[in-house]
C-alpha cells in the first residue's frame, strides 16, 4: 500500500529525511507492507541549491496546498517556529492526516492544543525528534514507561552548551573561546542566546515533563539559568573536588504530586553517568519508582540523526493510519508547580573575603542562621584577600538566597562569585 508524504521544509533535516525514505523504503515495505513516497515538498525558495535532487513538480512554496492536497496522506512539519507551523499542523489534523514534527518551540508553547486536536481527529501527532534529536526518549516515556511512576527526568539536552563546557573542562578554553569554536563548527548560532541561556533546553524540558507526568507544562513554566557566567575558576574548582559542570534540564515530581521543571548549570560527580557525556552528545536519565534508573544516550542533534527519529515516527504513523489506530499522550491534567525556591539541592558557592581573623566564623554563622548546612569548605589565600569555596548539604533554594543576601551585606565579603547546584553525593 502506498503512503504519500508531504514534507514542509527541506533544510538540514528535511533533505536527509527525503534521502532516508528513498534508501530505507524497500526494507520498510518488506517489514510493514507500506511503500513510503515523498510526493510533495514545501520550500521557501525554489531556486536555492539543495543537497538532494527533487523533480520540479514535487517542489512548491505553497505549504498550505500540500496540507490540503487529497493526494497527500501524511504530513511532516520541519519549518519550525510558531506560525505558520501551528496553523498548518491543525489543518492537517483536522483533515484526518497524521503529523510528524520536530518543532520543540511549538510543542512547548501550544502542545496541549495540538495533542487535543490529534485526539479529536483520531490520528497521530508524533514528535520524537523534538527533544533529543536521534535519541529515543518520547516513545519510551509515552509507551514503555507509561505504567511507571516517574520521579525525575534529568539530562543534557543541548549539544551546544555541552560542547562549550567540554572544551572549557578538557582544553582549558575560556567561555568566549569555546563559544567561538562552537560557532565555527556550526554547533552554535550567530546569536547563541537560546542555547547558552537555557531557553532551548527549557522548551525540551517542558515537553519531557508533559509526557512524563501527564500534565500541561509550557516553556513559560520552566525556570532557566544559562552557562554564560561559568568561569575557568569554576571549572578548575569543580575538577579539584571531583566534579564536572553540565547544563542540566530537570523535571521532577514530589510525593504530593507537585512538579518542578528547571534548567541550570550543575556540578555533577565524575562517577555519575552524565559526567561522561562529552562534546555535542546528549543523554537523558530517567528515575522511576519501580524501574529505578535508566539512561538514553546518543547524538542529540544533527540532520541525519534527527531525520532518523523523524523517519521512525513516519513509519509508526503510517502503520497506525493504515490500521485505523493512533498513539496518544492521554489527557493532560493541570500541573501543580513547586516553586524553584522550595526545591532542595546541594549548592556550590565561592566568594572573596578579607583575610583577617574571625571572618570564617562570621561567614559560617550566616549559613547557620539561615538553616544552610555546610558539607565542605576550602580556603585559598590571595594576599590580603582569600577565596572561600563551600559545598552545602541539601537546602531550600529560598534559604540559600537569604544566605547570599546576608553574606553580601557583610563588610568582610568582597564579592560572591558563582552559585551552582550540586547533585549526587548528599
Amino acid at each position: 500500500m502506498l503512503v504519500r508524504i508531504g514534507v514542509l521544509g527541506c533544510g538540514n533535516v528535511g533533505a536527509p529525511l527525503v534521502d532516508l525514505i528513498a534508501s530505507q523504503g524497500p526494507d520498510i515495505e518488506a517489514r510493514t507492507g507500506l511503500r513510503l513516497e515523498v510526493t510533495r515538498v514545501a520550500v521557501r525558495d525554489l531556486a536555492k541549491p539543495r543537497a538532494i535532487t527533487l523533480s520540479p513538480d514535487r517542489l512548491t512554496t505553497d505549504a498550505p496546498s500540500i496540507v490540503a492536497d487529497p493526494e497527500v496522506d501524511l504530513i511532516v512539519e520541519l519549518i519550525g517556529g510558531l506560525e505558520p507551523a501551528r496553523t498548518l499542523i491543525l489543518a492537517a489534523l483536522g483533515a484526518g492526516k497524521p503529523v510528524i514534527t520536530g518543532n520543540k518551540e511549538l510543542l512547548a508553547t501550544a502542545g496541549a492544543e495540538l495533542f487535543q486536536a490529534a485526539e479529536s481527529a483520531g490520528v497521530d501527532l508524533l514528535f520524537e525528534a523534538a527533544v533529543a534529536g536521534g535519541i529515543p526518549i518520547i516513545r519510551p516515556l509515552r509507551e514503555s514507561l507509561v505504567g511507571e511512576r516517574i520521579l525525575r527526568v534529568m539530562g543534557i539536552v543541548n549539544g551546544t552548551t555541552n560542547y562549550i563546557l567540554t572544551r572549557m573542562s578538557e582544553a582549558g578554553a575560556s567561555y568566549a573561546d569555546a563559544l567561538a569554536e562552537a560557532q565555527a563548527l556550526g554547533y552554535a548560532e550567530a546569536d547563541p542566546t537560546a542555547d547558552v541561556e537555557g531557553y532551548d533546553a527549557g522548551a525540551k524540558a517542558a515537553i519531557i515533563a508533559s509526557i512524563a507526568f501527564g500534565v500541561e507544562v509550557t516553556a513559560a513554566d520552566v525556570h532557566h539559568e544559562g552557562i554564560s557566567g561559568i568561569t575557568a575558576t569554576d571549572i578548575a574548582f569543580a575538577q579539584r573536588m571531583g566534579y564536572v559542570i553540565k547544563l542540566l534540564a530537570v523535571a521532577e515530581q514530589d510525593d504530593a504530586g507537585e512538579i518542578s521543571v528547571r534548567v541550570h548549570p550543575t556540578m555533577v560527580p565524575l562517577e555519575h553517568p552524565l559526567a561522561a557525556v562529552r562534546e555535542s552528545f546528549n543523554a537523558v536519565f530517567v528515575e522511576g519508582a519501580a524501574v529505578g534508573e535508566v539512561m538514553f544516550y546518543g547524538r542529540g542533534a544533527g540532520g541525519l540523526p534527527t531525520a532518523s527519529a523523524i523517519l521512525g515516527d513516519v513509519v509508526d504513523a503510517a502503520v497506525n493510519h493504515h490500521r485505523g489506530s493512533h498513539a496518544t499522550v492521554g489527557r493532560l491534567g493541570v500541573a501543580r508547580f513547586r516553586s524553584v525556591h522550595e526545591v532542595e539541592s546541594a549548592y556550590y558557592l565561592n566568594m572573596q573575603v578579607l583575610d583577617r581573623p574571625g571572618v570564617l566564623a562570621q561567614v559560617a554563622g550566616v549559613f547557620g542562621t539561615h538553616r544552610v548546612s555546610i558539607r565542605s569548605m576550602e580556603q585559598v589565600g590571595m594576599g590580603e584577600e582569600a577565596r572561600l569555596i563551600f559545598i552545602t548539604h541539601q537546602a531550600r533554594g529560598a534559604d540559600v538566597l537569604a544566605t547570599l543576601d546576608a553574606l553580601s551585606a557583610l563588610s568582610a565579603v568582597e564579592r560572591i562569585g558563582s552559585v551552582l547546584r550540586v547533585i549526587g553525593r548528599d
